[in-house]
């Protein structure tokens, strides 16, 4: 007779299992998002919706940034990476074989096309247009564009270049961009997402939270070092935007 060893679920497991904490993880898993705006999403209240927030930041699933635009607001970020490895490691505590293993990375289909915006044009939006082209290659149609564009910031060009990446980009206004049909548009400032425009086709519209690296001036009176973290940030999301796009194509076939 053999004995099975009893355990406790892992954590993820017992965190995941609470219906509201999924919802909360569910819409995170959307973009970044305030916590009025997951109140009226999930449909709970304030206190009860922060204490699950907290419950999820202990765990390290979840991080948290004051808003760029308005000090008072924090937005609240999911982080994929964690949650991944999470359940890999709940798959593998039930049995070796629900190890997830890489997907093959090549699929057929239409090109979608997604549009990251900032406010200057400068250093976000165009660092993310150049690191979601370099890993998706001619699958997607990337552009970005600013609120009130500037030229690029000489430490956006650096860091690209460290990455082999060689960021050639001539900023442009979003306005210019109003009529185009975009399956996905990102913006990545806090200032820039209550200015948007609405874009025509219905692209799903995601916020990513991001810290203007310009603005991050340190000891020696340099931006680089924010600008090297802003890229490994981005290149982060944008993993996990890709295979989010890889199963999208049949999203695009239908329209």
């Amino acid at each position: 007779m053999v004995t099975v060893e009893m355990s406790e679920p892992p954590p993820f497991v017992r965190l995941a299992s609470d219906p509201l904490r999924w919802r909360l993880l569910r819409e995170l898993s959307h973009g970044d998002r305030r916590v009025r705006e997951l109140v009226e999403l999930v449909g709970q209240p304030q206190n009860l919706v922060s204490y699950h927030l907290r419950k999820l930041r202990t765990a390290e699933l979840v991080t948290a940034r004051r808003s760029s635009f308005d000090g008072r607001d924090t937005y609240y970020h999911l982080d994929l990476g964690r949650c991944a490895d999470a359940l890999a490691e709940a798959g593998g505590a039930l049995h070796p074989a629900l190890v997830p293993h890489p997907a093959d990375a090549k699929r057929s289909g239409s090109r979608l096309k997604v549009l990251f915006v900032c406010t200057g044009n400068s250093g976000r939006s165009p660092m993310a247009e150049a690191l979601l082209r370099h890993r998706a290659g001619s699958t997607v149609e990337v552009a970005s564009a600013g609120s009130q564009p500037k030229p690029l910031h000489p430490d956006a060009v650096r860091v690209m270049a460290e990455r082999g990446i060689v960021l050639a980009h001539e900023p442009s206004h979003v306005d210019g961009l109003r009529n185009r049909r975009f399956h996905w548009v990102i913006s990545l400032c806090d200032r820039v997402r209550e200015i948007c425009p609405e874009f025509p086709g219905h692209p799903r519209v995601v916020h990513w939270s991001l810290p203007d690296p310009a603005r991050e001036i340190d000891d020696a009176g340099e931006t680089y070092p924010a600008f090297r973290r802003l890229a490994a940030e981005l290149d982060r999301r944008i993993g996990f935007l890709t295979a989010q796009l890889k199963n999208r194509n049949d999203e695009v076939k239908r329209r």
